[in-house]
This record gives C-alpha cells, sequence and structure tokens, in this order.
C-alpha cells in the first residue's frame, strides 16, 4: 500500500490522472448531452436517433454525471466505497457512450461520444492498475456475499450473450432487418456481457480481482436499471410518446436482481469499516 495515501485507501500509485481525465470525462458528458436536448436536430438528423437518444441525454446529466463525480468525492474523503464505485460510474459512461458511437452518423457529436468511449477505457485502466487489490480481499473476503454478487453478474452477462445471439439468429433466420439502434445496443451489450461473466466468476471464487470489480459491476448494472426507469418516465414529455407503467414495474422488479446483491454489498463493507 502506498505509504502517501493520507486517506489509507488501497492504491499502490497516485489517483491524480484517473482524477484529471475523470473530471475531462464528467465535462465532455455535460458538454454532449447539453448539445444533444438543445442542438437536437443537428445532433440526431433522424426520428429513430432523436426518440431514442434524447431522453437518454437527459439521464446521463441527471444520473451518470453525479455517478462519476460522486464517486470521486467520496474516493477522495478516503471512502473504500468511493474507490470501488468509480469503476463502475466508468464502466456506466463506456457502456452508454458505445451506443452513441455505434448507432450515430459521424458529425461532431459523434466524435465527443468516441472521445469518451476511449477516455472511459484509458481512465478504467489506469484505475484499476492503481488499486491494491490485495488488502481489498483480506477486508472484503467472506462478508460481501460473494456468491450472490458473482452469480448474478455471471447470470446477468449469459442472459445478455444468449440474448444478442438469439435476436442475431432470429434476423438472419427470418431476414428481418435490425434498426440502428437496436442493432447498436446489441453489439455493445456482447461487448460488456464477458467483463460481467468474468468478474463474477472471480468474485464467486474469492479471487482478489473479483473484489476489485465486483461492486462496481454491480453499482453499474444497478444504475442502468434505474436509468431506464427515468428515461422512460421522462420520454413522454421530451419524445412525445405514451408513459406505459407496466412497463416501468416490470424493469423494477427486474433490478432487484441487481439492487439486492449490491445493498448486501455495501452492507458487508461499512460492517467491516
Amino acid at each position: 500500500m502506498n505509504s502517501n495515501n493520507k486517506n489509507n485507501l488501497p492504491i499502490k500509485r497516485s489517483l491524480k490522472l484517473a482524477y484529471i481525465l475523470s473530471f475531462l470525462i464528467a465535462s465532455l458528458m455535460a458538454i454532449a448531452s447539453i448539445a444533444g436536448i438543445l442542438l437536437r436536430s443537428m445532433v440526431y438528423p433522424t426520428d429513430e436517433l432523436l426518440s431514442a437518444f434524447i431522453s437518454n441525454d437527459v439521464v446521463n446529466l441527471l444520473l451518470g454525471l453525479p455517478l462519476i463525480i460522486g464517486s470521486m468525492m467520496l474516493t477522495m474523503r478516503g471512502k473504500l466505497i468511493g474507490l470501488l464505485f468509480w469503476p463502475g460510474a466508468l464502466f456506466f459512461v463506456l457502456y452508454n457512450y458505445l451506443i452513441y458511437i455505434f448507432a450515430m452518423p459521424t458529425n461532431f457529436a459523434f466524435l465527443i461520444h468516441l472521445t469518451l468511449v476511449t477516455l472511459s477505457v484509458y481512465t478504467l485502466i489506469i484505475l484499476i492498475a492503481s488499486i491494491d487489490a490485495k488488502p481489498i480481499h483480506q477486508q472484503l473476503s467472506g462478508v460481501v456475499h460473494e456468491r450472490i454478487a458473482g452469480g448474478v453478474l455471471v447470470g446477468m452477462g449469459l442472459l445478455f450473450l444468449l440474448q444478442v445471439i438469439g435476436v442475431m439468429i432470429n434476423s438472419l433466420a427470418n431476414q428481418t432487418p435490425i434498426t440502428i439502434t437496436e442493432l447498436a445496443l446489441h453489439v455493445s451489450d456482447f461487448i460488456i456481457s464477458p467483463a460481467l461473466v468474468i468478474c463474477g466468476v472471480l468474485l464467486w471464487r474469492h479471487k482478489e480481482f473479483g473484489y476489485v470489480s465486483g461492486l462496481g459491476l454491480l453499482f453499474q448494472a444497478s444504475m442502468l436499471f434505474i436509468g431506464l426507469i427515468v428515461f422512460l418516465i421522462i420520454q413522454p414529455f421530451i419524445a412525445s410518446t405514451s408513459f406505459l407503467l407496466v412497463d416501468v414495474v416490470v424493469i423494477f422488479i427486474m433490478g432487484l436482481i441487481c439492487f439486492i446483491p449490491l445493498a448486501l454489498f455495501v452492507r458487508g463493507i461499512g460492517g467491516k469499516r
């Protein structure tokens, strides 16, 4: 552990670069979201893109931005939960803007989205490499319900993979086209699903990296469910669609699959503080 870490967090090197890049990511998120809302016809030239992304820009401002800033602020205050949430917040940004770059035309907004994806990847690598996994493993082993959390991550990852494969096979077999936004979502799911499976298996087997990544991925998945609920609530006001209460209730119930192990993991950290 870095002896110069005044907050006694389990880190091996300075997080200064991770802070700088994360603040840059937060700034670009704000710019991209505000541009999408105010310059909607320029950013989203088709009705399909407008309907799919304008509400998501609001979600990124209301949820995505506070996630990454809040995680950094908690880390600055020496909170382990902030340090472990931080990679999840970055993963939330990465997943969100992967969908954008696969669906968007090559305009100025696309360049911002591509920059956000690139910065998120590099910042994740820098942050994870800076965390000292051994003391986290020692502190949390046996108190964060590893099998529940790991099993949920593996199950979600496999479910996403099977869903994408099923959609692609059905499209090819029936010669039915997939819209660009649906394809972007499926491709993004296919890219991130292996991370859920691998980290879930590592957490299930009580491996060090599983403890470093497990909470962040549960956090990211939970926030995606919450973000989708917010999306469905605000979309009728922005995109003139009908509000479907049943969908909101179903998604909340599905989200409990992530919310419960997330709460157990957080409680375990609090109990070992």
